[in-house]
């Protein structure tokens, strides 16, 4: 994987042109949704926004990320998820696309204001963890066009890599990658499973919202607009392994409610097709 990019630059656009992630539908805190750029405008390159970083914000921010670290460590919360894993269904699927290799690359998108909300912190911190814990949890790359330099900055302190470039989640899986987007915008899913549409889609990891969520919605509200974004979250389902988190207690509702394991096991070259979709 590349090393850290740079990412100091002068300031290239305003903070409401760019997708970031949702947070929870359902009583607690949200962000503001933001446009999702077209595929011509996604290799475009990013800079963050301020020029600058703030040596005690910097300082600041590690501290309670640090602790929140600590908080995520010893809660029931990530004791379950970690038991979740060792499951041998669970077990199998990473294994399973890791194939050959000995690690899968971690790429978080969508992450959030890391300096305002506690619920960006806790989905970080778990996500550091995981790469602790878990010896095939290879390098993390970061993105999220919110970002400021003191974030991108507490990034890389942690040891993560800040992309310079919005991506749009079009990523592909040439090697086995998970993708951690907790609560990020449906388009943001479906960019990304477009962008792998078969057989790169067995080599990919999906950490985020339920897919049979997005089905059931569709299902009460036949006249949603999530049919027309998400229309391959959709037709994935097909060959979809899920495996659902559990929040346990409040205090990981908001970062991770309707969350999900998500493998894909595409078998028929038929369940690939267009028209399908």
């Amino acid at each position: 994987m590349a090393a850290s990019s740079k990412v100091i630059g002068p300031e290239t656009h305003m903070l409401n042109e760019d997708w970031t992630v949702v947070l929870p539908r359902r009583g607690k805190q949200r962000r503001n949704l933001r446009r999702i750029r077209s595929p011509e405008e996604q290799q475009k390159p990013w800079f963050p926004t301020e020029i600058e970083s703030d040596l005690h914000r910097v300082s600041k921010l590690l501290q309670r990320i640090e602790m929140s670290i600590k908080k995520m460590e010893s809660s029931e919360f990530y004791r379950t998820l970690l038991d979740q894993i060792q499951t041998p269904e669970v077990l199998n699927s990473f294994y399973n696309v890791l194939g050959s290799e000995s690690n899968m690359q971690m790429v978080i998108y969508g992450i959030g204001c890391l300096e305002s909300y506690e619920p960006p912190r806790l989905q970080l911190s778990l996500a550091i963890l995981m790469k602790r814990k878990l010896s095939w949890i290879g390098d993390i790359e970061v993105f999220d066009p919110i970002l400021s330099s003191t974030e991108a900055r507490v990034l890389e302190a942690l040891g993560c890599s800040v992309l310079s470039v919005n991506e749009q989640g079009r990523r592909c899986a040439i090697k086995p990658t998970l993708f951690y987007m907790p609560h990020c915008e449906a388009e943001l899913y479906n960019n990304l499973l477009q962008a792998n549409w078969g057989a790169m889609l067995k080599q990919m990891v999906l950490f985020g919202n339920s897919f049979e969520m997005y089905h059931q919605h569709v299902l009460e509200f036949k006249g949603s607009i999530v049919v027309d974004t998400a229309r391959h979250i959709l037709a994935a389902r097909r060959f979809t392994h899920e495996f659902g988190i559990k929040t346990v207690s409040d205090d990981y509702f908001a970062g991770f409610h309707d969350s999900s394991w998500l493998f894909f096991r595409p078998d028929l070259e038929s369940e690939l097709q267009p028209k399908e979709i």
